[in-house]
């Protein structure tokens, strides 16, 4: 998502979809550079050496330092290695296991749980308690003044989990019904009572942590602690001497001791710092391959192939009644069949060739071939390019042809909208460019323009700002992590969000289904109640799909224990550098 619900141990080392392009790989570039298929289903990690720096760039400023409010990838780079949850995913089985829980119980009911906390420190030599698990839940993720995304995987059928403590290492979870995700909810971050109850019993929680305080002052749990952000510049992580896991020998974890990240906006930048060895790891795109391979020195650093992605990327129209946009735009964008014919004039097959090199499928909803249990090329509707189809469907809902070509709706406003994406990002500006061009075929007027990332992300979930934009999601292991995006109540509902009651019968239908599948615990019964509901994403195109592409990541050899995968790298804390 914009934001990931889950919290990954070591996210700074994902390849993070919401501001940096779509990766591809090739199976066979030009130079015969080598690209590898990494699968990681037999492999661990060996022992490491402590120590070394590692070296990174990250695109973008953080937003915000406060895990709870971050809603985009440019402040979870950042805040991902401070923070954990009582359970974490393993990115080789995709199932949860115990982060800041050491091990649960659940009663015959399915609806009682309890977690037993580890000995683990906050950054500040505090112990965590069951105080800050259920300060945690009960005054902030449940907290109606606090504005959060996270608020909307953290029931079930609507009603919170009761949180109470047991003892100081023991707390429990009562839910109300037996609930099929209930292990990776609680993946969210825990967050230290003795240092955040005051400004949350002031009102002042949601500009608590933001990019000026001081790194010292946030205290967190996870393998690294932040301490120094300069903004444009970098940022600079060290090594939490309390983090609790260690290797077999006994060895603290993560082996490496600091991280430094710089801040680079410009993804052709970032490329020449990686190759000149001022970074370590570098997500590349289609256009990067021959430079690479221009470069390539075996035994440098090696590409890897990490398969289709779950990331998204689409053409959401602004449909909110509330956004400081003309009502007859409002009107075009709230009408399904104009949607369609839009989706009809998108050529996806053209923009998958020409803008990712063929590496990349064309997608009509919100499923790829990363989850394979609900990708079905035969079930979905699909969208052709045909732009006379397009054309007829808009002259069929009232449009007409005026003499300087293009349409105009009844009222004799000019078909003609602006489409914004973040500039920087080649794919999503070509992408732009191309859907422009077509568009200009059929009569539509499209003004593209290009914004800071953050500046975008402002418009997009906070003063609703805009027409249309070309964006991103980062997709979740499971769907009813996408709950934000997906229910007519989320955060990020991004084309009209926070709706107090559904405000078309097809969102209140998929409210329904996805609250079915929460409480469905037969896994193939669950995965045909979200299949219903992709579909009816797939007819209504609030979103207007493009393309799902591969991704792949370049890593400099020196690094060891090196298992990245779509959904995060497998035993991060285990990476060294062997010098």
């Amino acid at each position: 998502m914009l934001k990931e619900v889950k919290y990954l141990l070591l996210a700074f080392f994902v390849i993070l979809i919401g501001f940096l392009p779509f990766y591809l790989i090739s199976s066979k570039p030009s130079n015969s550079i080598e690209i590898k298929k990494l699968d990681i289903t037999n492999l661990e990690p060996v022992v490491g050496k402590e120590g070394g720096v590692l070296k990174r760039t990250l695109s973008s400023d953080p937003k915000t330092l406060n895990p709870v409010m971050a809603q985009e990838t440019s402040s979870t780079a950042v805040i991902g290695p401070l923070f954990n949850g009582l359970t974490k995913v393993n990115e080789k089985t995709l199932l949860p296991e115990g982060d800041l829980a050491e091990r649960w119980e659940v009663d015959n009911t399915g609806t009682v749980w309890r977690f037993y906390l580890r000995d683990v420190k906050w950054f500040d030599g505090k112990p965590v308690t069951a105080d800050d698990v259920v300060f945690t839940y009960n005054q902030i993720y449940y907290n109606d003044s606090i504005p959060t995304s996270s608020r909307d995987v953290l029931t079930v059928e609507g009603k919170p989990f009761k949180v109470r403590k047991i003892d100081d290492k023991t707390v429990e979870f009562t839910l109300s019904k037996p609930f099929a995700v209930f292990l990776n909810a609680v993946g969210q971050p825990i967050l230290p009572k003795h240092i955040l109850e005051k400004s949350v019993k002031e009102g002042k929680f949601p500009s608590t942590w933001t990019v000026n305080t001081d790194p010292k002052e946030i205290v967190g749990t996870g393998p690294y602690k932040l301490v120094k952000y300069v903004q444009g510049q970098y940022v600079i992580y060290e090594r939490n001497p309390y983090y609790w896991e260690k290797d077999k020998l006994g060895q603290q974890l993560p082996y490496i001791v600091s991280i430094q990240s710089q801040i680079i906006k410009d993804p052709d930048v970032s490329l020449v710092k990686f190759l000149s060895g001022e970074s370590d790891i570098y997500g590349v795109r289609p256009s990067d391959l021959p430079k690479l391979a221009e470069n390539y020195k075996k035994g440098d650093f090696t590409i890897y192939n990490l398969g289709p992605t779950p990331a998204i990327t689409f053409i959401v129209f602004n449909q909110n009644p509330k956004a400081p946009i003309p009502k007859y735009k409002l009107k075009w964008f709230q009408n399904e069949k104009f949607r369609q014919a839009i989706s009809y004039a998108i050529d996806r097959v053209g923009i998958v060739n020409m803008v990712y090199n063929g590496l990349a499928y064309p997608i009509y909803t919100a499923v790829t071939p990363a989850q394979k249990r609900l990708f079905d090329e035969s079930y979905y509707p699909k969208y052709p390019y045909n732009l006379k189809k397009a054309k007829e469907i808009l002259l069929s809902i009232g449009f007409t042809e005026g003499k300087d070509g293009f349409l105009y709706d009844k009222e004799g406003h000019k078909l003609s909208f602006t489409l914004i994406t973040n500039a920087g990002n080649k794919e999503r500006e070509s992408i732009g460019n191309i859907v422009k061009e077509d568009l200009k075929k059929i009569g539509v007027e499209v003004n593209f323009q290009g914004l800071d990332f953050n500046n975008l992300v402002s418009k997009l979930m906070a003063n609703y700002d805009f027409e249309a934009v070309i964006i991103g999601l980062t997709g979740s292991i499971d769907p009813y992590f996408g709950q934000s995006v997906w229910l007519s109540s989320g955060h990020m509902h991004m084309w009209n969000p926070k709706q107090k009651t559904p405000a078309t019968d097809w969102e209140a239908k998929i409210d329904q289904l996805f609250k079915e599948a929460s409480i469905e615990l037969d896994p193939v019964k669950r995965d045909n109640l979200y299949k219903q509901a992709f579909k009816i994403i797939g007819e209504k195109q609030p979103m207007i799909f493009i393309a799902a592409p591969e991704e792949m990541v370049a890593v400099k050899n020196k690094l060891k224990n090196v298992f990245p995968t779509v959904w995060g790298w497998y035993k991060g804390d285990y990476v060294f550098i062997d010098k």
